[in-house]
């Protein structure tokens, strides 16, 4: 038998300041069988962090105020919700890729992205990583 969480729809956080692609990837999400929250800048999505808790983070970089490595820093501190993210942004060099993954990101896509392998990216955030034992 499943266990029950596996059957709840999982809860995406969708971060971008362009609402069509925000509309775009939540429409998709939605189609996948994903439970949809937005936030068009940073601090949005540090609200919603907080409030929603939700399961994973879709989260551009490049957004006005407080910027995508804002959110992922802010995600760092230890009363802060956390949320397994994929950083999708326009901004592809490999000291972004590094410096999101280093903050703790769990995937990078650069935009455009096809739909297909952004749905396939965001259930990879979903896998259960195996437990570690750590034997004294």
């Amino acid at each position: 038998m499943q266990p029950l969480l596996d059957l709840m729809p999982r809860r995406v956080l969708v971060v971008d300041d362009d609402e069509s692609i925000v509309d775009l990837i939540s429409t998709r999400l939605i189609i996948g069988g994903y439970k949809v929250a937005t936030a068009t800048d940073g601090f949005e999505a540090i609200r919603h962090l907080k409030d929603l808790t939700p399961d994973a983070m879709i989260l551009d970089i490049n957004m006005p105020g407080l910027d995508g490595f804002g959110v992922l820093e802010h995600m760092r501190k230890p009363d802060s919700h956390k949320a397994a993210t994929l950083v999708l942004t326009a901004r592809h060099h490999a000291g972004d890729v590094e410096k999101a993954i280093r903050l703790g990101a769990k995937d990078y896509l650069a935009k455009p992205f096809d739909d297909r392998l952004l749905l396939s990216r965001v259930a990879r955030l979903f896998r259960r990583q195996p437990a570690v034992i750590v034997e004294d």
